[in-house]
């Protein structure tokens, strides 16, 4: 199973995805639900990745299989690009977990105003 835990800030901007395990939807290399996580975290990854306005935090460079983790902060230029990534990512991953449910949970977490 895999299990996404999503944290967004009080506004419902991305601050952190973490994905852990696997879907066991299929064999290893053509498993379709562990392909389309990994796809939409790593686009998301690289689609912020140096982008002005936007700090990314990739703790321990994720370097298990089964493992994906990313924290998210912005400054005021970078707000509407993280909150446009954030919502396709968002979007993206309750497809997939709504699609396999046996193979895929997602969990999103509100942060507290500050």
């Amino acid at each position: 199973m895999i299990t996404v835990e999503m944290v967004v800030d009080f506004e419902g901007l991305l601050r952190s995805c973490t994905v852990t395990g696997h879907a066991n939807a299929g064999p290893k290399g053509a498993d379709i639900v562990c392909a389309a996580v990994s796809i939409l975290t790593k686009t998301a990854l690289r689609t912020l990745t140096g982008r002005r306005g936007i700090i990314l935090r990739v703790p321990g460079g994720n370097p298990e299989r089964g493992t994906f983790t990313m924290e998210t902060d912005y400054t005021g230029e970078g707000r509407i690009f993280l909150a446009a990534v954030g919502a396709f990512l968002m979007e993206g991953l309750v497809s997939v977990s709504e699609a396999y449910p046996d193979h895929c949970t997602m969990n999103i977490h509100k942060e507290r105003r500050k």
